[in-house]
């Protein structure tokens, strides 16, 4: 296919000094996502891109079959609360989950809240549904076409009735249920002609509404004029006795939190602090009268849990209930007086009983080595749910009786296809320093390592996230052709604890660039693929990973799929909450942060001349996450470096945000994604 004639990308003059170091950013333009002439070249680039994905002659056939392939029922674990069970069903082709609620174990589903009627076209979501103490409302969220910008809504549980309360400009909230109301966090409403879905966001509140009442009658419950860059997020203990209030500070830098706790008996009273640093990580479980039960990685950064009493919070007074441990601990649930500590030991699940007084009861016995979502519930629960998953198994629900420790199956998953026709390696890889890093591959059985395959990494080295298995029915359409996928867990995620997350930080990013290279590297050495059978694709941060490997080592695979990456590591941090990435990649306003940021932001490091990768950016006009300036300015760059043959395209996704908002937009993004991938590296998919 020839390469495509690409629109032209203006270029201005304009220049920014970072210390004394000036920076050209020519098309500083792109960021006004509301200016006619951006508008102009989004369109005028999709219209390119389209053209050449509709003339990829299996782009249909690789729809049709993933349609096929997603096409069958599943839910998620239920929730327990008083009588009810609540969970998230799709029937297979429903762009959005459907929430169903029944009563008790064995009672009859009906439909709560249907967020398909809510959108012509399936792209508002729901989520965040909460119960308040008496089980009589849910709160939940909603979103428009992808945006993070969220409205919370009441449903009246007795008379399946929407109240009219609402609730708007909420971001980065939870619910928290205090009576006849709940508290909440949002910023103030954007100025009118502001840039809703590009504009920095400043001064996170904290209110309380209450129920029968409008958003403006709501109560100020927490705000703090002097950082306007901090989160302020309020939960409250099951009991509603507390409400616990977590501030981070990452615009500072800082990847830890402090902790206030307010007494909800005493009308009027203040939050005070159990914890005043913004240097580690606490996470209150749960309170056992004034004591609370902590999550943190203070010195420990495996994580432990720990007992905090209100009357004495010193560090010198913490009593350790669940000691660190040489695996990460992920997280804990609470349920039926018990702890559930959730391990990952090299990136699968464990999960260990405790009481609260840290005895370990017991060792669950999981359906296999891959990831489990759940262990959460009640204080008087006795049995809960949670869903097991691996990259050969469907998410399956299983019950679990708290009491005897056995698990069964409560909701089985019947495929479309044969899932047993393909099988999982783990495999350890040596990267540049030395360090041993892990990575999961996905093939059918009986694969001929001669170099040949079809071969796709995937990564993301960020944030402490970890990328443990997980299923994909959509990715059988890459697989069942002979693909082979591979996971990668890179430092920089959370895999190995705080030290594995620190690894891939700041000043030592570049380390998860070197990990990536060396699982390709082996990938290519141990005979699964070569370079011009090589793709590599990631999202947000990972679409950062793809951008920095494209320059860094632009003929190490043919194919790059950055996804919503972020792009221009010199000014990420003023659009929306970008400012909240500083505690993970340092600011370019700090003369060191400049240094390393500018030495591998993938927009600033392209080359002239250089033959780069073809390349399928994608992103999405509602992404207020990662703005989609960030692709736009690299694609226009790139387009202009770019020596080879091999086409630079961009995907402009409408109302879609950070991933995509329906799932007939996921459907028909990962059938160009894939196209794209199989065309670029000559495979021509048989149909199945």
């Amino acid at each position: 296919m020839p390469t495509p004639t690409y629109p032209i990308s203006r270029k201005d003059a304009h220049v920014d000094v970072y210390h004394g170091t000036p920076v050209a950013d020519p098309y500083r333009w792109l960021e006004d996502d509301l200016s006619e002439e951006t508008a102009a070249w989004v369109a005028a680039q999709n219209a390119v891109t389209f053209e050449y994905l509709h003339r990829i002659p299996y782009r249909e056939q690789l729809r049709d079959r993933m349609t096929t392939l997603v096409n069958y029922p599943r839910s998620s674990a239920p929730e327990q609360k008083g009588p009810w069970l609540l969970f998230a069903r799709n029937d297979g082709l429903q762009n959005q989950p459907v929430y169903c609620i029944q009563r008790g174990e064995d009672g009859e589903a009906e439909v709560l809240l249907d967020p398909n009627t809510l959108s012509p076209d399936g792209t508002t979501r729901v989520a965040g549904l909460t119960f308040d103490h008496a089980a009589r409302y849910i709160a939940y969220m909603v979103s428009h076409a992808g945006s993070d910008w969220q409205q919370i809504r009441v449903l009246d549980l007795e008379t399946r009735e929407t109240l009219p309360d609402v609730v708007d400009w909420v971001k980065v909230s939870a619910i928290a249920w205090h009576g006849d109301g709940f508290f909440y966090s949002r910023y103030p409403e954007p100025a009118e002609g502001d840039a809703a879905f590009s504009a920095k966001n400043d001064d996170h509140q904290v209110f309380f509404h209450r129920l029968g009442t409008t958003q403006d009658a709501d109560t100020l419950v927490y705000h703090d004029a002097e950082n306007l860059q901090r989160f302020h997020i309020v939960g409250t203990t099951e009991d509603e006795r507390y409400a616990v209030l977590s501030i981070s500070d990452r615009g500072k830098g800082k990847d830890g939190n402090a902790l206030l706790v307010k007494d909800l008996r005493a009308p009027g009273s203040a939050f005070v602090p159990l914890w005043t640093e913004f240097d580690d990580q606490l996470t209150v479980l749960d309170n056992d009268g004034d004591a609370f039960l902590v999550l943190t990685n203070r010195h420990a950064p495996n994580q432990r849990v720990v007992r905090i009493d209100l009357q004495q919070p010193g560090e010198a007074h913490w009593v350790t209930v669940i000691a660190e441990r040489e695996e990460p601990l992920e997280g804990v649930g609470t349920a039926g007086g018990r702890l559930f500590a959730q391990y990952l030991k090299d990136v699968t699940s464990r999960v260990f009983v405790h009481h609260y007084d840290g005895t370990l009861e017991r060792e669950v016995t999981l359906p296999g080595l891959g990831t489990i979502v759940g262990f959460g519930g009640e204080r008087d629960a006795t049995s809960l749910f949670y869903t097991y998953t691996s990259f050969t198994a469907p998410a399956t629900v299983y019950r679990y009786d708290i009491a005897s420790g056995a698990s069964t199956v409560y909701r089985a998953v019947a495929l479309p296809f044969d899932p047993s026709q393909f099988e999982t390696t783990q495999v350890f890889v040596t990267s540049k320093d030395g360090t041993r890093v892990p990575a999961f591959i996905v093939a059918k059985k009986g694969l001929v390592l001669d170099g040949n395959n079809p071969t796709l990494v995937y990564a993301y080295g960020g944030f402490n996230v970890s990328l443990p298995p997980s299923f994909s029915a959509l990715r059988v359409a890459f697989l069942e052709q002979g693909g082979v996928y591979v996971q990668a867990n890179l430092r920089g995620g959370g895999e190995y604890g705080e030290a594995w997350h620190q690894g891939g930080m700041k000043e030592r990013k570049q380390n998860v660039f070197d990990d990536f290279v060396a699982v390709a590297e082996w990938l290519i050495a141990n005979g699964y693929t070569r370079s011009d059978k090589l793709a590599m694709q990631g999202g947000s941060n990972g679409g950062l990973l793809v951008g920095a490997i494209m320059t860094q080592r632009p003929e190490l695979a043919r194919v790059a799929l950055p996804a919503v990456g972020v792009m221009d590591m010199l000014r990420f941090h003023t659009f929306t909450i970008g400012w909240n990435w500083i505690a993970d990649y340092g600011s370019s306003d700090d003369p060191d942060g400049f240094r390393y940021l500018h030495a591998y932001s993938p927009l600033h490091n392209l080359r002239d001349g250089v033959s780069y990768p073809a390349t399928l950016i994608t992103t999405a006009d509602h992404d207020d996450r990662v703005v989609p300036a960030h692709s736009f300015k690299f694609a226009a760059r790139l387009q202009e470096a770019h020596a080879g043959n091999t086409p630079v395209l961009i995907r402009i996704e409408t109302k879609s945000g950070h991933g995509s908002s329906s799932l007939t937009k996921q459907i028909e993004e990962m059938a160009d994604v894939y196209s794209f991938v199989f065309h670029e590296l000559g495979v021509e998919p048989t149909p199945q």
